[in-house]
């Protein structure tokens, strides 16, 4: 008897759980209410085997066909798009036949369809043996909210001894000469055009239901090729049942031997119009078609020509497909050099020639059948034309992956960068293109940009150092334009080269020699504040480092400019969803234009609050007497911890703890000083000796921790406890460096029957360090990860297998997080940067649910 604890139990309809801003207590009793009372009413009793609920029986019918037939219990229901079937050499199959099912909105799977009482699905084919083994997949549910796991069954089905040997079709037929064409490629003879069979291009190997898991992409969209005469070229696209294809996203190259032969406008039929998510209304072919192509010839002689066609489809409601590549060989015949191509055939009589031809099918084909390659970021670039060649492209929406990149049909949703970047695609571009702008000040108060406020404050306090009456509103909001301007200009920059070529220009500045060059900088703008160029140097090399000191301090917009460029490349590489949503709709449309504004409008809205701490700071801000002093001391401190915090992203832990521990005693003692002297106010001096002590405390803390071997400035002492309850609350990451490593792990999982999450991490990354501090630690993280295989990638050393990896899989930079099920990734669950840990682990939680569906 089927257990009930054994299955995966279907969540009952119930509110969405509690959030942390409800009380512990209030969520727990709410659950208790909803949940208990379900799970109680289900009797394990009660449930039939597996076999009882749907009984599956097979034979061979009348017309050659195999009729697969399953008795449904009352009470249960079997889903459409998990049924599918196969077949071995003894009978080649083509697409399995299913009946409508009944329209049902499930939780998991969205709008599907399914069938109750019984289900009689046709798998037609031709027999080649007096059996064939049957493999069927499929899965149900019963009323009582318990989903059984997938089943898969194999059946010997008896073959009728004329099913062996087809008969021919009659030689007044119109497609008896196509179809001796098409025998030689052994694919069933019925011309889809003049017939009502639909036959698979390629032999309908193996091939699924409508519905069923997604075909491979040599089964999902057959090509052909051939010479309809000297001038014309006639093209067949089939997508299988299920399926369909782009008509703009279709582009041709011809080479040829010898050269001086050119492709002319392909005539495309009249297709369906399709309203997508990414390239808007578009045009798309659900049956096969039939495309002449002309030739623009400059010689007699019979030639080969190699066509290379690239193109790209989805399956209703299921997955798209990378762009697919196809290469033929097609023999020419000889015609009249310089004559114009004749009137092109109508779609009949250019599918009455293929069939009445051999047909030329892609040499390169087989390449296609490893399978959908969903979420791999589609740099846009077309087809290279070869040698003597051209290149003809359909004109309409650009080429790019769709990304809605899951493997299940049932997977419709989109990760968030892909959400920005389909709303960049679609009608409402404009108001999209505006939105940018407020994520740019929603990211404006996260770590990867508050470090430029202190950095901008120094500057204004630098300039305000050489105006008696102060810099005036006016003057530090002029500075701090020049410097948001010249961030938010390199930062586009940076943007668009890695949309364009993969490359993204703020991961390779994360170097350590560079770190540690801008770290100096800020350094030698330390000193410089706290007047050790006054002091102690040599009156010539003091007044050559005090101008280049000014300069950079403020005293000049090309010095501001510079900081802020080198800012926006060095302070903030974080990866933020907007910023990848950008990267990405420059990748797939190679509009760099338009990208290239979101990218600026983002920056440009990251730095309104800069604009306002500038004008804040030049306003405020005393003028030139002790106050002054004191405050350019205080940025000189300012300027020594934003150099440790540079420097945090190549040392080690506790060296940072160590310097911050450092920096702590030195304001410490710097404030000890000022109250010392007499002429301080009573009432400041408490305050300053106060702040003195308690920065000398904590910076001692922090030394000792440091040596203890800590690495955390908020908690110095933690390296002090022996207890291994620290270790604990680490996830036990395995550490990949190439893709060879992770599809040797996916591929591990996958046959484990384990999802993934697969992490990108690096040093230098703000984001991931609060993810590592903040998200992975917590116990509701650790518990929505049971089970899971971790991976993480450290790419800190940005290094050419590290960029290798990172561009495969479109990833501009961390932190990043996939998730793999069955070996595949489930593009919507993709995450770019920072996300708290209840949020996370629902993540996470939704990972493990298509995890457990598909087993």
């Amino acid at each position: 008897m089927l257990q009930a604890d054994a299955l995966p139990r279907r969540p009952p309809h119930a509110p969405a759980r509690a959030r942390w801003l409800a009380a512990c207590l209030t969520g727990l009793a709410l659950l208790a209410v909803l949940v208990l009372p379900a799970g109680a009413a289900i009797n394990p009793d009660d449930l039939l085997p597996v076999d009882q609920a749907f009984a599956l029986d097979a034979r061979a019918d009348g017309d050659g066909a195999i009729a697969i037939h399953w008795k449904i219990a009352d009470g249960y229901y079997l889903y459409r798009h998990r049924t599918s079937a196969q077949t071995d050499a003894g009978f080649e199959a083509g697409a399995l036949q299913l009946p409508k099912g009944e329209a049902y909105e499930d939780e998991f799977f969205g709008k599907v369809e399914t069938y109750r009482k019984s289900l009689t699905a046709r798998l037609p084919g031709q027999a080649h043996a007096a059996s064939t083994t049957l493999t069927v997949k499929y899965q149900g549910c019963a009323d009582a909210g318990i989903c059984y796991p997938p089943q898969t069954r194999k059946l010997t089905v008896a073959l009728p001894a004329s099913a062996a040997t087809p008969a021919a079709a009659p030689a007044t037929s119109p497609t008896a000469t196509g179809n001796a064409g098409l025998a030689r490629l052994g694919v069933p003879g019925t011309s889809p055009l003049v017939g009502n069979a639909r036959p698979s291009l390629l032999g309908n190997l193996g091939g699924t239901g409508t519905d069923a898991l997604p075909l491979p992409p040599g089964q999902a969209f057959g090509f052909e090729a051939i010479a309809g005469d000297g001038n014309t070229l006639l093209l067949r696209f089939t997508p299988a049942p299920g399926y369909y294809l782009y008509r703009d996203n279709t582009s041709l190259t011809l080479s040829s031997d010898p050269a001086g032969i050119a492709l002319g406008k392909p005539q495309w039929p009249r297709g369906v119009r399709h309203r997508d998510g990414y390239f808007g209304d578009t045009v798309v072919y659900f049956d096969q078609i039939d495309v002449p192509v002309p030739l623009q010839r400059r010689q007699a002689d019979a030639a080969t020509v190699r066509l290379t066609a690239s193109f790209q489809g989805c399956q209703n409601d299921g997955i798209c497909y990378p762009p697919m590549t196809r290469t033929v060989e097609i023999a020419l015949p000889a015609d009249t050099a310089g004559v114009a191509a004749p009137p092109q055939p109508a779609a009949g009589a250019a599918a009455a020639a293929i069939n009445a031809a051999g047909v030329a099918q892609d040499a390169e084909g087989a390449a296609d059948n490893a399978g959908p390659i969903a979420s791999t970021l589609n740099d846009g670039s077309k087809v290279a034309t070869a040698s003597g060649g051209q290149e003809v492209a359909a004109e309409a929406a650009p080429a790019g992956v769709d990304a809605r990149g899951s493997t299940d049909a049932e997977t419709t949703n989109l990760a968030e960068d892909s959400l920005l970047a389909a709303a960049l695609s679609g009608p409402d571009r404009w108001w999209a293109l505006l939105s940018f702008f407020g994520f740019g000040l929603l990211l404006a108060f996260t770590p990867c940009v508050l470090p430029m406020i202190p950095i901008l404050s120094g500057l204004i306090a630098g300039a305000s150092a050489g105006h008696e009456r102060g810099l005036g509103a006016a003057r530090a909001f002029g500075l701090s334009f020049v410097y948001v301007f010249a961030s938010a200009l390199v930062f586009t920059v940076a943007g668009v080269v890695a949309g364009l070529v993969g490359a993204n220009l703020q991961i390779a500045f994360q170097n350590p020699w560079v770190l540690a060059a801008f770290a100096a900088v800020f350094v030698a703008l330390a000193l410089s504040s706290f007047g050790l160029f006054e002091m102690q140097l040599p009156s010539g090399l003091r007044n050559r480092l005090g101008s280049l000191s000014d300069r950079q301090r403020g005293g000049s917009l090309a010095g501001v400019a510079v900081m802020g460029a080198l800012s926006a490349l060095i302070v903030g590489p974080c990866v933020a969803p907007p910023l990848a949503a950008a990267v990405l709709y420059i990748g797939q449309t190679q509009d760099p234009v338009f990208g290239g504004v979101a990218l600026f409008l983002l920056a440009m809205g990251m730095g309104v609050p800069l604009l306002a701490f500038g004008v804040a700071a030049g306003k405020g801000l005393p003028t030139s007497g002790p106050w002054m002093v004191a405050v350019q001391r205080v940025f000189g401190f300012v300027f020594l911890g934003l150099a440790i915090w540079m420097l945090a992203r190549v040392l080690p832990g506790p060296v940072t703890l160590g310097l911050w521990g450092v920096l702590l005693l030195g304001s410490a003692a710097t404030l000890a000083l000022a109250a010392s002297k007499p002429a301080a106010h009573e009432g400041l001096r408490v305050l300053t000796w106060t702040a003195a002590a308690l920065f000398g405390v904590v910076g001692a803390t922090q030394i000792v921790g440091a040596i203890a071997g800590s690495n955390d400035p908020m908690r110095p002492l933690a390296g002090l406890n022996t207890g291994v309850a620290a270790e604990t609350r680490e996830l036990p990451f395995r550490r990949i460096k190439s893709l060879d490593d992770l599809d040797r792990e996916v591929a591990a999982a996958r046959d484990a029957g384990q999802p993934v999450m697969f992490d990108f991490y690096a040093d230098w990354c703000v984001a991931c360090k609060e993810m590592e501090k903040y998200t992975f630690p917590e116990p509701q993280v650790h518990a929505a990860l049971d089970g899971f295989v971790l991976l993480k990638a450290d790419v800190t050393a940005n290094d050419a297998i590290d960029q290798s990896l990172m561009k495969a899989l479109g990833i501009i930079g961390p932190p990043a997080t996939l998730y793999y099920v069955d070996g595949v990734e489930r593009r919507e669950l993709r995450l770019f940067g920072f996300e708290k840990a209840d949020r996370f682990a629902e993540r996470a939680s939704r990972a493990r649910a298509a995890a457990e569906i598909s087993q």
